[in-house]
């Protein structure tokens, strides 16, 4: 599978569940329709089906996989069971779910081998350098402690960690994601040269979440067309 850019990530974590939850899936799967863009959408993994079955555009994302195969894991979260429900993508170590490197290399290769986007957050441009090297489809950069702040990376932070991964692997696509909360900062993240961006307070916590959906594509799709001119 090969995702477009620029892209966008909805990321609710563990705030919304059920009935609210899909609701906001389906918006975003009429909004990949409607401006004919990528969307990642992550649920819990209890979720994942549910919204799998109920949209048609989205690439529903797991919120974390393990590397190991079928057979003993108690309270794994194992890769062929989420490309039986549908999941074409996963978040790997993330700040509230860091992993070691040995098992995030394990892992990006068993979603190579299944076909599985791994997206891989990384906190430093060491990190980044890292997680490049490792092969993940897509690197978020975001500083650990910024991530829920609503402050976003400085352009020193954003246009050094793509600069470093592009040197490595050019085809790798580079998500800054860190604190944004309003389509100005998603304008300034994609102009600056990351592929895609995206959100998880900035949006479920907004006034009114769809509009802040719908105004951060917006602000997406603008700020990569004027990058280009």
């Amino acid at each position: 599978m090969k995702i477009r850019t620029p892209f966008f990530v909805i990321n609710p974590k563990s705030y919304l569940y059920g009935e609210e939850l899909l609701d906001l899936a389906k918006f975003a799967d009429e909004k990949s329709k409607e401006y004919d863009i990528d969307i990642l959408f992550t649920a819990p993994y209890i979720e994942l089906k549910t919204i799998v079955d109920n949209t048609k555009y989205l690439i529903v994302t797991s919120q974390h996989m393990d590397s190991i195969p079928i057979g003993k894991g108690m309270g794994k979260v194992v890769g062929e069971m989420l490309v039986s429900a549908g999941v074409k993508a996963t978040f790997l170590n993330h700040v509230e779910h860091k992993i070691s490197n040995d098992e995030l290399e394990k892992t990006i290769l068993m979603c190579k081998q299944l076909n599985i986007q791994s997206i891989v957050c990384a906190n430093s441009i060491e990190d980044a350098e890292k997680v490049a090297k490792l092969g993940a489809d897509i690197i978020i950069c975001e500083q650990d402690e910024l991530v829920g702040t609503g402050k976003t990376s400085s352009d020193e932070y954003m246009i050094s960690t793509n600069r470093a991964i592009r040197k490595i692997n050019k085809d790798i696509k580079i998500l800054q994601a860190a604190g944004i909360s309003s389509p100005s900062d998603v304008y300034r993240t994609i102009y600056l040269g990351a592929d895609a961006t995206g959100g998880t307070s900035g949006i479920i916590k907004a006034e009114n979440p769809k509009k802040m959906i719908n105004d951060m594509i917006k602000s997406m799709i603008l700020a990569h067309k004027d990058r280009m001119n």
